[in-house]
């Protein structure tokens, strides 16, 4: 009898491009080609091609006037999959219908009213009316947000079955971090910043400094060092953001000689966790934020905010702190609780521990189990 191959399509706007939800079906949709039981086609606007057992499929874009965007992308992914008769339709965008719907973001109305707080755009109408239609209409048998508080969002805006809803975090890529010697790592990137090796560094990686608290870390950090100026606490920020604003805030907090700005940061990332003491994020609201998994695959002691999905891995007072973004003293008691070298390895060590579990072959396992009981049926 021959081997059955099972057809599946994968819809996201971009496949292999920069981005955290990017990654998650990038490094997610190549484990699930790799298998013999698959035939996996990708529906995208732009890719760069990883893998030659994944198909691509161009899904055009109509981005002007604005309001058109989603609509019409998932109106062409509906044209382009009509006729290939897919056994698992799995979305990580908002189109018309799908079998599973991956969350990598909140309903957009919450998101325009609770974390936007702005009037709805014609786009903003477009977008949520598509995602009502996927969740209302769309005869989705899964739906899989990244964390429980993308969970916790999703049925508080939609009367969905919370049967069909299950949570499957990101994963990390463990053996990239342990390729390289931390020795090594944290001579030659404090170097490149002129920390010298006593430093304890706090790390902040964002594209976004602004909703990922990089004001309310600086001033925690500023606390910290009025109150223990012989300290040799110093802040890196890495990623994409207004740096001259920062850099003004920092001279008029007094942490101006204690900052380092170091861009995006292209390739082998890891080495600068495992250059740094601390990992902090403080975002407004983050689905998940991957930066925190890395930072643990790091052996680093994490603090993020109540908002941050990621807080779904961390124990409180064992492997990392959630603290209220807006409550500078209670962040700058945890960084003084870490400016200890004990206290940072025995937590980073809980960390390290986390990471070990949460590789991306593990979020490929929880999938490859709903298609096999899609298939199966």
């Amino acid at each position: 009898m021959a081997h059955r191959i099972y057809k599946i399509a994968v819809v996201v706007p971009k496949y292999g491009l920069v981005g955290g939800g990017e990654k998650f079906v990038l490094e997610l949709t190549e484990r699930i080609a790799a298998s013999p039981d698959y035939e996996v086609h990708v529906f995208a606007h732009k890719w760069k091609q990883q893998s030659d057992r994944i198909a691509f499929h161009k899904v055009p874009v109509i981005s002007f006037p604005k309001f058109l965007t989603t609509i019409s992308f998932a109106w062409f992914a509906k044209r382009r999959m009509a006729s290939m008769n897919f056994d698992i339709i799995h979305t990580h965008e908002r189109i018309f219908h799908a079998d599973i719907f991956s969350m990598h973001s909140v309903p957009h109305g919450f998101w325009v009213r609770e974390i936007r707080r702005k009037r709805m755009s014609l786009f903003d109408y477009g977008t949520r009316w598509v995602e009502r239609r996927l969740i209302n209409k769309g005869k989705c048998r899964a739906f899989l947000p990244v964390s429980g508080i993308t969970k916790e969002k999703f049925l508080q805006e939609f009367n969905a079955e919370a049967g069909r809803v299950q949570v499957i975090h990101p994963g990390v890529d463990n053996e990239k971090f342990n390729q390289f010697d931390r020795a090594i790592c944290r001579a030659e990137i404090r170097k490149r910043f002129g920390f010298d090796d006593e430093a304890v560094i706090l790390l902040f990686v964002s594209m976004n400094f602004e909703l990922k608290g990089l004001d309310n870390i600086m001033a925690g950090v500023a606390r910290t060092k009025a109150k223990f100026p012989a300290e040799p606490l110093k802040l890196l920020v890495v990623g994409k953001g207004n740096v001259r604003k920062y850099k003004r805030l920092a001279e008029s907090l007094g942490i101006g000689n204690d900052i380092a700005f170091a861009g995006i940061w292209k390739e082998n990332i890891e080495q600068v966790y495992l250059a740094a003491d601390i990992f902090v994020m403080l975002s407004s609201f983050d689905t998940f934020g991957m930066a925190v998994l890395e930072a643990m695959a790091a052996s680093l002691p994490v603090v993020i905010s109540h908002n941050v999905g990621a807080k779904d891995l961390v124990i409180d007072g064992r492997n990392g702190f959630i603290v209220v973004r807006e409550d500078i003293a209670a962040l700058s008691a945890r960084i003084i609780f870490l400016l200890k070298k004990e206290n940072r390895k025995v937590m980073g060590a809980e960390a390290y521990k986390v990471a070990q579990g949460k590789t991306w072959d593990h979020t490929a396992e929880q999938v490859l189990k709903i298609y096999y009981d899609f298939t199966a049926n």
